[in-house]
């Protein structure tokens, strides 16, 4: 453990609030942003969740109490080894009291797994799995924007109720992947539904003419694309140049984010459906959080997507947390933290569950035509809004040992 040397004032304030034994560990809480800067999720998350991070640790400004914060970042690589050795230094020879972000559900996972019952605070904020509040839920783990149930049984249920009855997959096989597709599943078949096939590709996919055929073949109503980043953006331009959706088929990204839809131009994504959690352009509170995001260096007037924005927010409720039982240390913090339940700037109405689980509401858009957008970024049109008691797994079905 880092040095214990508290500012004064700390330490007469948990004193006179009957706080016994919280303290800061050394002189410094610092936060740890673990994704991928350079890979295929580089857009989503990378350096804008660094940025996202450094704006909330901006404003927590001390908490209240001078408490000193320090943002690092490292690049995962999309390996879980990777991913591993970089939370086992960052906790064992850094002080490395927190680690947010974490897309890749197999380095979430790992992560998941080395930091239970440590000091150490996991925040899962692009981790995809649900199992990290389902059957591996852990006291140090709090898992915010999305995930795949609610990826999975939301996006399903929203798009049978438009009537999408019949699907075919195109999943990237890894935990992600087999985790939306298992989950939409297991609700269309229950609903009534039919899934007529599914084509499997690794991470990192450039051609998938095959794939798309056989879901063309397939004459699925809705073809879904159980993926993210690079692998989508591969997909949904190349569904394009099949004419898809002049077939009469309607393409399901499960895990798009409106920095993708840039990449790819409104001329190709447009009439895509997509389940999202955050969209910058919902209310002033998120415009103005966007429009400082896009000032950042390096943004170069990006706006955030919702991994980013969830890096923001969660790492923002850690540090209140932090502040208001003045320990960075996980048994402190997190039931701290599972005691929020109001509105988020970003997130709207949100609660943390005893799972670990941040409920709140989900969101149905459908890209635009070219024509129909205004200006930069305005690509998304709002389809359906699913209440947060909803939109996430109940949290008695999920086997958490956690709930009692």
């Amino acid at each position: 453990m880092k040095a214990t040397a508290v500012c004064t004032a700390v330490a007469l304030s948990l004193a006179a609030s009957g706080v016994s034994g919280a303290e800061i560990s050394g002189d410094v809480v610092r936060v740890g942003v673990l994704n991928d800067i350079s890979g295929i999720f580089q857009d989503t998350n990378g350096m804008g969740s660094v940025e996202a991070a450094r704006m909330a640790a901006e404003d927590f400004s001390g908490g209240g109490k001078n408490i000193k914060v320090d943002i690092v970042y490292a690049d995962h690589q999309n390996k879980a080894d990777v991913g591993s050795a970089i939370a086992r230094k960052w906790l064992e020879v850094d002080g490395v009291d927190a680690i947010v972000d974490v897309p890749n559900s197999a380095v979430g996972l790992t992560i998941n797994s080395l930091v239970r019952d440590s000091r150490m605070t996991f925040l899962a904020s692009s981790t995809a799995s649900s199992d990290l509040t389902g059957k591996a839920c852990s006291p140090n783990t709090i898992q915010w924007v999305n995930d795949a149930w609610a990826t999975g049984n939301t996006t399903a249920s929203a798009m049978m109720a438009r009537g999408g009855k019949d699907w075919y997959f195109i999943t990237v096989n890894y935990a992600l992947g087999q985790g939306i597709e298992a989950e939409a599943t297991r609700y269309i078949e229950q609903h009534g539904g039919k899934v007529l096939g599914s084509s499997k590709h690794p991470l990192g996919t450039s051609d998938f003419a095959s794939f798309l055929l056989q879901a063309q073949n397939s004459k699925a109503k809705v073809i879904g694309l159980a993926n993210a980043g690079g692998d989508t953006i591969n997909a949904v331009k190349q569904a394009a140049e099949f004419g898809i959706a002049q077939g009469g088929q309607t393409m399901v990204a499960f895990l798009l984010f409106v920095n993708d839809v840039h990449g790819m131009g409104l001329k190709v994504a447009q009439g895509l459906q997509i389940l999202e959690a955050f969209y910058w352009d919902m209310d002033d509170d998120t415009r103005a959080f966007a429009r400082r995001f896009a000032a950042r260096p390096g943004m170069n007037g990006k706006m955030p997507s919702a991994n980013q924005a969830g890096v923001y927010a969660s790492t923002l409720a850690y540090l209140n947390a932090v502040a208001a039982t003045g320990s960075d240390d996980a048994k402190d913090v997190v039931p701290q933290m599972k005691k929020l339940k109001g509105k988020d700037r970003l997130f709207g109405d949100v609660t943390i569950r005893q799972d670990g689980r941040v409920i709140h509401p989900m969101y149905l858009f459908e890209v635009k035509k070219p024509e129909e957008s205004k200006y930069p970024y305005d690509y998304y049109r709002l389809i359906a809004t699913i209440p947060a008691d909803q939109a996430f797994r109940p949290i008695a079905d999920g086997g958490c040992s956690l709930v009692k």
